[in-house]
């Protein structure tokens, strides 16, 4: 494994954040695309921008344990993630109970020593503000939002981390995306995405620090590489070791290749997948978490950090697509070391029951899946995927 990078700090996290989508749910008339941070939302943000006080302010790490070794137990700590979340689609399409239990059939492959997913809805009641047209609503456009209890879902399956840089956190305005935030910090959970935004959390005496790229003015904007970079180095001084979630690349069932140009959706600039996410390795990320295409994409080892170039879809109740591809989805697990060195990794396959419940899928079709995209994508950087979804670096 490659040795750590300069810079004293510890290893930051990729998850490729290519989410799965349901084919064209994607953001016909979503968000202002590629804007400034106009009005920054009065809610806290997160660590290095003024944040909801549940996010909490980490202080400055010192790159490690008093003595200067690793921080946190010789096994490492565990890391899962999820591509997208949408636990309904108010005012018709909610599941019974509030959702009690939604993630039950799931949850003990979720549990990690520090869990993240995808929210790729929003967290309120009707703002009275919403991005689709009475005519465009459900056609061409897809706004998803439950009611600000159904936070509780999340609290049961044991998350706590959420991204929120995607193209539907902003579905219900600005005051939706307060309230998104308002309902996470009542749980407990943490969130990350705003624009300048580094959250803070911690496992087994490892700070952690999450960063959320997309393509929006409520978000860190994946295609401006330099700010990426520079976001990165701020958290690496910050944690002990850096993830970074990103909701990236063109949507649809055949967008399954991870490619080194720029991929476009609707018009929107969906950044370049490759580029962005070896970038921010370099910055010292340690794992980069992808989502957004709803379908799985590839993995990849880049200087010993894993990329999931994307997790596809999770749970869509009433929300997305569930057949063929964009109904694969998995839950990614890693063991880093405290300074965000690999140790392992593993690929458990779900899919999605209609209308949209995660569920483990006996047929395991993640594991195949994604091992012959890793293979077709990344013939020598892939990283290697057993039958029995273990997660291995290539040799070097």
């Amino acid at each position: 494994m490659e040795p750590r990078r300069g810079g004293g700090r510890r290893t930051a996290i990729i998850l490729g954040a290519v989410a799965a989508v349901v084919i064209g749910a994607g953001t016909a008339g979503a968000a202002t695309f590629l804007g400034g941070g106009d009005d920054k939302p009065v809610a806290n943000q997160g660590q290095s921008s003024p944040q909801p006080a549940a996010a909490g302010a980490g202080s400055k790490s010192t790159g490690g344990s008093p003595a200067g070794g690793v921080p946190g137990p010789a096994e490492g700590i565990t890391l899962s993630a999820t591509g997208d979340i949408v636990m309904g689609m108010a005012p018709n399409g909610l599941p019974p109970n509030a959702g009690k239990g939604f993630f039950d059939p799931v949850k003990k492959y979720l549990a990690a020593d520090f869990q993240m997913g995808n929210l790729e809805q929003v967290l309120t009641d009707d703002t009275g503000v919403g991005k689709c047209s009475a005519d465009s609503a459900g056609k061409t456009c897809f706004a998803f939002r439950t009611p600000p209890g159904y936070v509780q879902n999340l609290t049961d399956a044991g998350f706590k981390m959420m991204n929120m840089a995607n193209n539907h956190a902003y579905d219900f305005g600005e005051v939706g995306y307060k309230n998104s935030q308002k309902a996470l910090d009542g749980a407990g959970i943490k969130y990350t995405g705003w624009p300048g935004d580094i959250s803070i959390g911690e496992a087994k005496g490892v700070k952690i620090a999450v960063i959320g790229f997309a393509s929006y003015k409520w978000s860190n904007l994946c295609s401006d590489l330099d700010a990426a970079e520079k976001i990165v180095k701020e958290a690496a001084t910050k944690a002990d070791m850096v993830v970074v979630q990103v909701h990236m690349g063109a949507e649809g069932s055949d967008k399954t290749h991870a490619k080194n140009e720029t991929e476009m959706f609707l018009g929107e600039n969906r950044c370049n997948p490759v580029a962005f996410s070896h970038r921010v390795v370099d910055a010292g990320a340690d794992l980069v978490i992808g989502h957004g295409p709803h379908v799985m994409r590839a993995m990849e080892f880049y200087k010993g950090r894993l990329i999931a170039y994307s997790l596809g879809n999770f749970a869509g109740y009433k929300a997305l697509s569930t057949g063929g591809t964009v109904g694969i989805g998995g839950v990614l697990k890693v063991t880093l070391l405290g300074d965000g060195t690999w140790k392992g990794g593993l690929l458990t396959p779900t899919y999605m029951a209609s209308p949209g419940l995660p569920q483990p899928d006996p047929k395991k079709q993640a594991i195949p899946f994604v091992s012959n995209l890793t293979k077709q994508d990344f013939p020598s950087t892939g990283a290697k995927i057993a039958e029995d979804g273990t997660i291995t670096a290539p040799a070097a």
